[in-house]
């Protein structure tokens, strides 16, 4: 049977818990006023150097921010990469138990989707977010919920409850008072093209476990509508080009969730792991579970890329480029 943390020993199954402005006009001197082209860069450029590097020198964040700047994009990408690995090293030698990565993931999950609640609550608006993405969240968590009290309960099942509470609400807030704000016309991809060919792939391949097949069939299915129901939420920012500031920091909450999660597979390897390895060789479903975790770190890495980029660059707004989805 599948436990959150892993691939569990027999009764058989595997899965997944699853410009500033002008300068200003220079003073004169002697009833002369320095030539326009030639003081007022030189003025600007002190009045630049004394706003950016006075702060720089007190501010360590915003001296990183400006190294971090003036990168290329290749050293960019390589710091990433090495950023990346780090956090792995320090995952790695912190977290002793690494199944508790799969109870971090789902409580970064639960931690963006308070966020969006926070928005809003404060905001009093629904502008940038996909009412299909909550859809499609709340049907997994519900299948997921269903599963767990049929199969298996543990701290993930309250985990799970907590977070369909909360898109439940997003969703009531969507349909009902918020309604005049939330961008349907932006909002376009069909919840069903996105679900369907997730049933099928449930169909196909699933646990091997003793339980019900009906039951094994929908574990699945959450599994595979888990990995791509962010997809109506890019797709939704790609249009809008400019992502909203509470909306990005829920998608990257979820980018880093599904980091958190690979990361336990990646660490499990690291640690040698021959049961992972065995159950790998067992079967497609093993296989599919490895995939889809994958292919979601995959949907969200390039969101999360340009988010940190924003912020890197002091501009705390994300510019999203035609493709990212």
């Amino acid at each position: 049977m599948y436990q959150q943390g892993g691939f569990a020993p027999p009764p058989g199954g595997y899965g997944p818990p699853g410009g500033f402005g002008g300068a200003p006009g220079a003073p004169s001197f002697g009833g002369h006023a320095p030539a326009p082209y030639h003081a007022a860069p030189q003025q600007a450029a002190r009045q630049q150097d004394d706003r950016y590097g006075g702060k720089a020198a007190k501010d360590p964040v915003l001296a990183v921010s400006r190294w971090l700047k003036a990168r290329s994009q290749k050293e960019k990408l390589i710091l990433g990469v090495a950023g990346g690995i780090a956090a792995l090293l320090l995952l790695w030698f912190v977290v002793e138990d690494h199944d508790t990565l799969f109870i971090l993931s789902e409580s970064v999950h639960f931690l963006g989707i308070g966020l969006l609640a926070y928005k809003l609550i404060k905001k009093r608006a629904a502008g940038g977010l996909s009412l299909r993405t909550q859809e499609l969240t709340a049907a997994f968590l519900a299948v997921r919920l269903f599963c767990s009290f049929m199969m298996e309960y543990d701290i993930h099942t309250l985990l799970d409850l907590l977070t369909l509470v909360a898109t439940g609400w997003v969703i009531y807030s969507l349909r009902g008072p918020l309604k005049e704000s939330y961008q349907a016309d932006m909002d376009i991809t069909n919840p069903l093209l996105v679900a369907a060919p997730c049933l099928l792939m449930a169909i196909i391949a699933h646990p091997s476990t003793r339980h019900f097949i009906l039951f094994r069939i929908l574990w699945a299915f959450c599994v595979y509508l888990e990995a791509v129901s962010v997809l109506p939420q890019l797709r939704m920012m790609q249009k809008a080009k400019v992502v909203e500031k509470f909306t990005a920091h829920y998608v990257f909450a979820l980018g880093l969730s599904r980091f958190i999660s690979c990361a336990h597979w990646i660490l499990q390897i690291l640690d040698g792991d021959k049961y992972l390895w065995q159950a790998l060789g067992s079967g497609l479903w093993p296989v599919m579970v490895l995939v889809s975790e994958i292919v979601q770190t995959f949907i969200l890495a390039d969101f999360c890329w340009y988010y940190v980029k924003s912020y890197a660059e002091g501009t705390g707004v994300i510019h999203l480029p035609a493709g990212i989805v």
